[in-house]
């Protein structure tokens, strides 16, 4: 297997273990029924982690959205990290990534005949998503990183883990990257292991099998990541597969997301000259930070230089005042997409439409329920 990414700090493990017994407590006040989970009579579909970023969920929320787009009208739903907004805010097509955040307003250019949706409140946001005044015809919802947020109580529950950073080799926040502890897993419908390499054996499947220690009315996917087809940030101009980049060429890769490692291990193949230029997830470019990426850039060899940037770093750097026109031409955006492993891309579909098509929304809009 390839090497794990996780970092302890021990000598954090007396606050983990506080910051785990607040958890643990909020946990048990949902499952006594003391704090209410929530169901609504439409299909409700949750993709989120336990641990603190970078495990791709918004490349497995757009694979469910390619898959249920064309029989249904598809909702997501989103906190909106970062955004400049407060309350309630439908996605049109001139709506700005300040106002819905970067990950939202990505899925938004790309699917544009889907409903986006932010709301910190999740139960209030599906039932403005209902609303046939604001949202006509909605027929499904995906709750974008709500894995935490138990106020809902999802149809089909998924559950995100990093191959790098299993989250039965992890630990609690502070010391570890973990929200809550690893049995928080046992809520989940659908666990899926991503980021995992292509030449994985059926050995490792195996053992990661038995790690993850799923009971029975779980199940188990393994996904990996595939790079789409380079293209320029103005979107003007051709698209290249990676194995076309000119191995000559310098490449500058910038990013603000959670885990650049994986990125740049996935690149080094390809080309060996890259300087890694990594932010904070979602991070906002200041001017310190468009000089620093200019000033890195020009002391690439000239004539034999790029920068390659992610669709979400690319969505805050586009239209950014302080981006040099200079650079425009060199900045080339590289989509992900998930696949998955196995021969289990028909299983996992199956789950999925089969799941929406049972549970059909109906008249009224929603019922609370005490928690299971």
């Amino acid at each position: 297997m390839e090497d794990s990414f996780i970092k302890i700090n021990k000598w954090l493990y007396p606050v983990s273990w506080l910051y785990g017994t607040g958890v643990w407590l909020r946990n048990k006040l949902f499952d006594w029924g003391i704090y209410k989970e929530r169901s609504f009579n439409i299909p409700v579909i949750s993709v989120g982690n336990i641990t603190v970023g970078g495990t791709g969920k918004t490349p497995h929320t757009e694979y469910l959205i390619k898959l249920l787009q064309r029989e249904y009208k598809v909702a997501v739903l989103s906190r909106g990290y970062k955004r400049k907004s407060k309350g309630f805010v439908l996605a049109k097509a001139d709506t700005s990534f300040s106002m819905i955040g970067d990950e939202p307003f990505q899925m938004k250019q790309k699917f544009p005949n889907i409903y986006v949706a932010v709301d910190r409140d999740r139960c209030h946001g599906i039932e403005q998503l209902c609303n046939n005044h604001i949202a006509f015809g909605t027929e499904v919802i995906i709750l974008d990183d709500a894995f935490q947020h138990r106020y809902v109580k999802p149809g089909l529950n998924i559950l995100l883990v990093d191959y790098h950073r299993l989250i039965c080799e992890d630990t609690l926040l502070p010391a570890g990257r973990m929200r809550e502890p690893e049995d928080g897993k046992n809520r989940a419908n659908i666990v899926i292991v991503t980021k995992c390499p292509k030449d994985i054996t059926p050995m490792d499947f195996r053992v990661l099998s038995k790690q993850m220690g799923l009971y029975p009315y779980q199940h188990l996917f393994f996904t990996t990541l595939n790079y789409g087809k380079l293209y320029p940030i103005s979107r003007e101009g051709k698209e290249y597969p990676l194995n076309n980049i000119n191995k000559n060429v310098h490449i500058l890769l910038v990013t603000g997301i959670a885990s650049p490692e994986k990125l740049i291990n996935d690149l080094t193949p390809y080309n060996e000259h890259i300087d890694s230029l990594a932010f904070s997830d979602h991070h906002d470019f200041t001017d310190k930070d468009m000089e620093l990426i200019k000033s890195r850039f020009e002391k690439l060899p000239e004539g034999k230089r790029m920068i390659i940037t992610t669709e979400k770093d690319a969505v805050r750097l586009a239209d950014h005042p302080l981006l040099d026109e200079v650079l425009k031409p060199y900045i080339y955006v590289l989509p992900i997409e998930v696949t998955f492993l196995q021969d289990q891309q028909e299983l996992f579909n199956l789950n999925i439409t089969e799941y929406v098509r049972k549970n059909p929304r109906n008249s009224n809009l929603s019922q609370r329920k005490d928690a299971y």
